[in-house]
């Protein structure tokens, strides 16, 4: 199998070196010579949106001033999708691919290349790649198989002019077949039985019905059949002749949006299996259709849905991504959604995308599915992982940057560094508030309170991406994905491997063993069979893949192996690779071509590994410089393996994921970390390293932890509330710098007490009438209407004396609705758009101290009051505007949502060390 590796090549090797991907300045930065500098942030370690152009109805000024917009809040880029209009604007509309859109996409791309920003664009608009230029032979195509029945003796005749027939086979219930055959053109067939009774089956490639979904004005019509290599070739030289005046180098990344082609055939798909699978799929259309022994069945649709996966990575993924190269650009993939092998299609482009759709913590946002993209990067060594984020994270206008901050958390850990948002809207300056918004997205736009602390979020995500970015990622396991066990299956024909619902992953011996591994601290990748064959090797005991290093290979209970992937595991082990099966050796192959000798070559390779007596569970077989490893438990397994897990992703209060420094020695690394709960205590290190710094993403701060020796073992002290992050880097040699000031209460929380004034300082629909009160209090819900409704920024203002003389002392906020600016005594202390809404404050006057606090709500509210009114805002077409259940958006019976500063705001003195143990002697 030739496989694409597209990043190796000289000429991609310096298209990613353009792209900045981990520009020289930041791996600088991150060395062990710089220990507490924060890198350099780029265009790619920043946060990313998508940019909805509805209607394209675009102009030079607004896409200028919304660029300079989104420069300032922090994002290192676009992704330009144009879709549906607005009502009533239909006289700007700029048809796609026309010369002026074309010029507005290379104002866009001048405009942002002036702000060190990028531009990605699909090729194509809306959803499915087609249009109006995809001709009848290129269409999304359905394979269909008719069924009749004729007697012995008599003539069946079926006029197919105008039909695209793939075959026409005649079975005889004594098992019999006769290709009945095809003359071109298709016309009228007719054909005469032989003696008994008769099922024939015509299949034949439809169009599917798929049209481009959510079209931009002129980009309407049917998508392309992507499982064809000429439907593909021929859209794209319609697309580069369109865009030809776009300078080369306007584009960084093209992209590919997740798999929402119904289609489940192609008019090359006979000729395909015949060579591939090595039998005519027209002797099997009984099986397909799932007529038959059950065995036999699943045989056959497995070999269907190979073939499918196949052609559309050959035919599809990779020739996009070849053609993206060739003009001086990246691919970008959603791959989710089809029926293609997901992590090869992922590593067929240069940066593989997965997405989180649904609210937090829903079935839809599952870490584990998310690293079947991060997967697919380790280890075909690409430097970019990405994710469409916080779709459908919540209501319209109701998510907050906490909920937010928790989704961008999940998706590091699961070892995604590139967020792309979703999303933005352009929408004209003199559109009134809330502008033009899109159907299903949180609004990410100047139009939406939160954007005003937005940069602040933006800078955390920023922080914790350029670590992700650096060195390479450092997991401890390459977890094989058995999907011939999920195609061998009787069921439909087609099967699709989605990010919602996922029981494809669920329900199999590998998703299981997967979240067990994660949870009990296991660094994990997953690997496929493809993969395997091509970009695994081992050095020094040691299994590597183009992007990272790994201790074992697990294979998960496993039924159906191709015996190459035996031979290559073998081949692995002999070269001193360590192999564990859990639950025993693969029993048989997949498909049904040359079944009986692939299984005899599976029986041999089987005997070839020589299996020790059972020990503690462990059976074992050395293979050349290697082992292999069989057992029932995995835990054994791995310790056996030497599989160590991780001192700190014990802890059962951290959520971790660890990365290597670029050359490291075996001390050296960086993790992201994650409280689940609040930790306050020394954690165990892996590595015995002579130093620990810790850095915080969220206000900036660094500083050299604490250590300690418990005996043989290296301890740091770690403080964290539930929901903090921080990142923790572990060095073999000492580093000077400042310590990390940790923090020791002394005493009680005091409630800071007086009178508060409260005035409103931006937002809308008015600036409601400021006011005072004895203690801290919500603006909404005090029978003021215009606050009520108000959407937007108040500050709340108090004076007061220091409890104390002591040096350190920290501000609680307690309860905001929902982010807030902190300033004391004119000094800016931060940005608080997440729990537990704490800061330092630094030294303290003895009297007179000034507090403000300027607390940002959400635009729930100032909704609420339009659709209450019945002011008329949601002026879109195709699906116009609807909620989370997809039903007709309406606000009015929404709940008031209390917002400002809600309390209780405390001060707490801390003690003046920041240690947490003396100096050693």
């Amino acid at each position: 199998m030739t496989f694409l590796r597209s990043t190796t090549s000289l000429a991609i090797t310096a298209l990613f070196a353009a792209a900045s991907a981990i520009p020289a300045q930041q791996r600088a930065a991150t060395s062990a010579s710089a220990p507490l500098t924060w890198p350099e942030l780029s265009r790619d370690n920043k946060p990313w949106t998508r940019w909805w152009w509805l209607g394209s109805a675009v102009d030079k000024p607004n896409l200028t001033a919304q660029v300079d917009e989104l420069a300032k809040a922090g994002f290192g880029g676009v992704e330009v999708t144009v879709i549906y209009g607005a009502k009533g604007a239909d006289s700007a509309y700029i048809p796609y691919l026309t010369p002026k859109w074309v010029d507005m996409i290379a104002h866009t791309a001048t405009e942002a290349h002036r702000h060190g920003m990028g531009v990605d664009l699909p090729q194509g608009s809306g959803w499915r790649t087609g249009g109006p230029s995809v001709q009848p032979a290129d269409v999304n195509a359905s394979l269909a198989i008719r069924v009749d029945s004729v007697g012995g003796g008599a003539t069946w005749t079926s006029d197919l002019t105008g039909h695209r027939v793939n075959a026409i086979s005649a079975f005889s219930t004594d098992g019999a077949r006769i290709e009945i055959p095809l003359v071109k053109p298709v016309g009228v067939v007719s054909w005469t039985a032989p003696a008994g009774k008769w099922m024939i089956y015509v299949a034949e490639t439809r169009f599917s019905g798929d049209n481009v979904k959510r079209p931009a004005p002129g980009g309407e019509g049917p998508s392309l059949d992507p499982f064809s290599a000429v439907a593909t070739a021929n859209y794209l030289a319609m697309f580069e002749q369109r865009m030809a005046s776009l300078p080369k180098g306007s584009i960084r990344s093209y992209f590919h949006d997740s798999f929402e082609y119904t289609g489940d055939g192609s008019i090359g798909l006979f000729d395909y299996f015949r060579a591939h699978r090595g039998y005519d799929l027209a002797t099997e259309l009984p099986a397909l259709t799932g007529r038959g022994d059950t065995d036999h069945v699943a045989r056959v649709q497995s070999d269907y849905r190979e073939t499918l996966s196949d052609m559309l990575r050959e035919n599809f993924v990779e020739q996009l991504t070849r053609w993206s190269h060739a003009h001086g650009s990246l691919m970008r993939e959603q791959a989710h959604g089809s029926p293609g092998n997901l992590l090869d299609l992922y590593a067929a482009a240069d940066i593989p995308e997965t997405e989180i759709f649904g609210v937090l913590g829903g079935p839809d946002g599952d870490p584990l599915i998310n690293k079947f993209a991060s997967s697919a990067a380790h280890v075909s060594g690409r430097p970019l992982a990405s994710a469409e984020s916080f779709t459908w994270l919540g209501e319209h206008f109701s998510a907050t940057l906490n909920e937010i901050k928790q989704a961008a958390d999940r998706m590091f850990l699961a070892g995604i560094n590139h967020l792309i948002y979703h999303g933005t809207s352009y929408s004209p300056a003199d559109v009134a508030w809330p502008g033009w918004e899109f159907y299903a997205s949180n609004e990410f736009n100047s139009r939406n309170a939160f954007w005003r602390d937005l940069p602040a979020f933006n800078r955390y995500v920023a922080r914790v991406q350029s670590f992700m970015q650096a060195g390479e990622p450092d997991n401890d396991v390459l977890l094989y994905w058995p999907i011939y066990d999920s195609w061998h299956a009787v069921s439909k024909a087609r099967m699709d491997f989605r990010v919602h619902d996922p029981k494809w992953f669920h329900d199999k011996p590998f998703g299981k063993l997967a979240r067990a591994l994660h949870e009990s601290g296991v660094g994990v990748d997953y690997v496929s069979d493809r993969q395997l064959d091509s970009s695994i090797s081992v050095r020094n005991d040691r299994i590597r893949s183009p992007g990272a290093g790994y201790t074992a290979i697990v294979i998960p209970r496993t039924e159906h192996m191709p015996p190459e992937t035996l031979v290559r595991l073998i081949a692995l082990a002999r070269a001193g690779a360590t192999v564990v099966f859990v639950g025993g050796l693969p029993s048989d192959v997949p498909g049904f071509g040359h079944l009986a000798e692939r299984r005899a070559q599976l029986a041999t390779l089987s005997h070839e590994i020589t299996l020790g007596v059972l020990d503690r569970g462990v059976r074992s077989a050395t293979v050349g410089k290697g082992r292999v490893l069989v057992g029932d438990d995995v835990e054994p397994l791995l310790a056996e393996a030497n599989v160590h897990r991780d001192r700190l992703a014990e802890q059962p209060e951290l959520r971790v994921i660890r990365r290597a420094s670029s050359g490291r020695t075996g001390a050296e690394r960086q993790y992201f970390m994650l409280a689940s709960r609040r930790i306050d205590r020394w954690v165990p290190l892996s590595g015995n390293p002579s130093a620990v710094t810790l850095m915080d993403p969220m206000l900036g701060g660094s500083g050299v932890a604490q250590l300690r020796t418990a005996g043989a073992q290296v301890e740091a002290y770690v403080q964290l509330d539930s929901g903090q992050s921080v990142i923790l880097r572990t060095f073999a040699r000492k580093v000077s710098g400042a310590p990390w000031p940790y923090s020791h209460p002394q005493g009680v929380a005091i409630a800071l007490r007086g009178q508060w004034g409260v005035s409103f300082v931006d937002g809308g629909p008015v600036l409601p009438r400021a006011f005072a009160s004895d203690s801290v209090v919500a603006w909404t819900g005090r029978g003021d209407p215009d606050a009520d409704r108000f959407s937007g920024t108040a500050r709340y203002v108090l004076t007061f004396d220091a409890p104390d003389a002591a040096p350190r002392h920290q501000l609680a906020l307690g309860k905001v609705g929902e982010s807030a600016r902190v300033r004391l005594n004119g000094r800016e202390l931060g940005v608080l758009f997440a729990s537990p809404f704490t800061v330092e404050t630094g030294p303290l006057r003895r009297t007179g101290n000034v507090l403000e606090v300027e607390v940002t709500n959400l635009s729930a509210n100032r909704i609420r009051d339009l659709d209450q009114r019945g002011v008329p805002w949601r002026n879109f077409k195709d699906i116009n505007f609807v909620n989370i259940d997809y039903k007709p958006f309406d606000a009015s019976k929404w709940p008031l949502r209390m917002s400002g500063l809600l309390g209780p705001v405390t001060l707490q003195t801390m003690s003046a060390t920041t240690l947490v143990r003396p100096p050693a002697q």
